[in-house]
């Protein structure tokens, strides 16, 4: 059974009176409920994204913003539920990327997934031939694109996980790097075979067929914005911090360098003619780096003040979101470096921030099996909005139409052996069924036909996935007939037989979109005597979570004349 629908069965029964709770827990017990997974049997999706996807590491805007969110914010985002959970074996070795209704993910089990962003199902995935694939996937014109061990880069359709090229750099059997694509090209930081053990090399290859277009220096993610490659060196050529190259040549524009040691840097992101990036000076102090976009001249130095490395930062609205390795988030004015506020998580900070409309999502925990918190922040405050322990080596979230996103491997050790377990985790506010029911007769006589209506509308900000109307045919009373009629999906029902007795369960086999309604009418025949009181229960939930149960039962009683 789906865990956030089991909840919510618990609470709904707290909620109805003796004889409805007999009647939902025999519904529960009968698996009514089932899994979502099991709910749908598609395997292939169309994959053209949407503005309120997340599609790559730094997202479109290369910031590590979603401007495009606005269901979650600042208002409910204390309101978060899990909404679903995928568990696989082995270690996941990216972060998701979301893009048309899919979540990607690669996996330490050597492949990379595409799982329902709704329910969680298993799309498809792809086997890299044996080699571990890492790390964040991109999606662009429908299709995936990511690296393996194996020294390839794979585009794959993304509705059907077919292969559509590969790219061999000739480096197999060790890591591979990051991906950013934009503009029709995608650019692949790998491990090069040009130079020494250890040598990175960016590859910029066409989109459409895998051909190499050009070479240079690799790195970090690449962050590509107005013809422009940024990117911080590792590897052999980490003799600069970050290097801006030309997107259509990978010629060399500007260097910025902030020690002589050749540590890299963090990630870079790019925003208002800016480039951003935290690293550590020849002191071995840690700081935070405003640069020029065109010609890489310093705008501002924030020295990070617990002393630690900040990871790849986030920007939107004017605000520099850093984390940092000791612990800290920081926010920074994005044109002055001045700290707006910072807020100490419990643990450290080992990924990267996310932001969408005025909410921050932050990792926090420690380097170590222990447990991992995902945090929501007021982007303008830092105050706290939510809280959510996870457990080991969490990774870095996304946000993605008011859905937040995280994975995580948990290790065990027993004796000698060490088991990877992994888990896909999506959080949501849910949506927000609301239940009525009305008699077609206030007082009726014995052998009357009595019509009951039960119109579910959602009343929540997101779809409410397949749901469920429990009711039944009150004593007094026999099963006559049933219809449907409101969402698209319309559905189907489990009655008694005609004349019959006992429960009515009626599934709805789509999405109910917010101010969607669907309508179930049941007509029974009266057979109590005069003088009784009928009363008809009834209650209504869905796979996706629902933070306000008070509404999702209803009962109405007609006395017989």
């Amino acid at each position: 059974m789906n865990l956030s629908v089991s909840l919510a069965c618990r609470k709904l029964t707290s909620l109805f009176t003796a004889t409805s709770t007999s009647l939902l827990l025999t519904l529960v017990m009968s698996g009514i409920f089932a899994n979502a997974q099991t709910a749908s049997t598609s395997t292939s999706v169309t994959a053209t994204s949407s503005s309120g996807d997340w599609t790559q590491f730094l997202n479109n805007s290369m910031q590590r913003w979603n401007p495009y969110e606005n269901i979650l914010g600042v208002n409910n985002a204390g309101s978060l539920q899990l909404k679903w959970t995928q568990t696989t074996t082995g270690a996941f070795y990216s972060d998701p990327v979301v893009a048309n209704g899919v979540v990607y993910v690669s996996g330490g089990d050597a492949r990379l997934y595409a799982f329902n962003a709704s329910t969680g199902e298993v799309l498809w995935s792809y086997n890299a031939a044996g080699f571990a694939v890492i790390p964040q996937p991109a999606v662009a014109n429908g299709m995936v694109y990511f690296d393996a061990f194996d020294g390839n880069v794979y585009a794959l359709n993304a509705s059907t996980g077919a292969k559509l090229w590969s790219y061999n750099t000739g480096s197999a059997n060790i890591p591979g790097g990051e991906i950013t694509v934009a503009n029709g090209t995608v650019y692949a930081s790998m491990e090069s075979t040009e130079g020494p053990p250890g040598s990175i090399g960016l590859y910029a290859l066409d989109a459409d067929t895998g051909a190499l277009l050009w070479t240079s220096i690799g790195g970090s993610v690449p962050a590509v914005a107005n013809g422009v490659v940024y990117l911080s060196p590792s590897g052999y050529h980490a003799a600069s911090q970050i290097v801006a190259l030309s997107a259509s040549t990978g010629a060399t524009l500007w260097d910025y360098y902030i020690n002589t040691s050749g540590v890299g840097s963090s990630s870079p992101v790019v925003a208002d003619g800016m480039v951003f990036f935290g690293g550590v000076g020849d002191d071995n102090i840690a700081r935070e780096y405003a640069v020029n976009a065109s010609t890489g001249k310093t705008l501002w130095v924030y020295t990070i003040p617990d002393g630690s490395l900040g990871d790849t930062p986030a920007v939107a609205n004017g605000v520099v979101y850093v984390n940092t390795f000791g612990g800290d988030v920081y926010a920074l004015n994005e044109t002055t470096g001045h700290k707006l506020w910072d807020f100490a998580v419990s643990g450290k900070l080992f990924t990267a921030p996310a932001v969408a409309n005025g909410v921050v999502y932050v990792r926090g925990g420690v380097p170590q099996p222990g447990i991992d918190n995902l945090y929501a922040l007021n982007a303008s405050t830092g105050a706290k909005l939510w809280s959510y322990a996870i457990g080991n080596y969490v990774g870095t979230p996304i946000v993605a139409n008011g859905v937040v996103y995280v994975s995580n491997t948990d290790t065990t050790t027993t004796g000698v052996t060490q088991t990877d377990t992994s888990h896909l985790r999506a959080f949501s506010i849910g949506a927000d069924l609301f239940l009525r029911v009305t008699p077609s007769a206030t007082m009726v006589h014995q052998g009357d036909l009595l019509t009951y209506t039960f119109p579910v509308w959602n009343v929540g900000p997101v779809n409410a996935d397949h749901e469920v109307l429990m009711t039944q045919a009150p004593p007094g009373t026999t099963f006559d007939y049933v219809r449907i009629s409101g969402t698209p999906g319309l559905g189907t029902c489990t009655t008694p037989p005609y004349g019959g007795t006992g429960q009515i369960v009626c599934h709805e086999n789509g999405s109910m979109a917010p101010n969607a309604t669907w309508t179930v009418r049941l007509t029974v025949k009266v057979t109590a005597p005069s003088g009784t009181t009928i009363t008809e229960n009834a209650a209504t939930m869905s796979d996706t979570p629902d933070p306000n149960l008070n509404n999702n039962t209803a009962t109405v009683s007609v006395k017989v004349q």
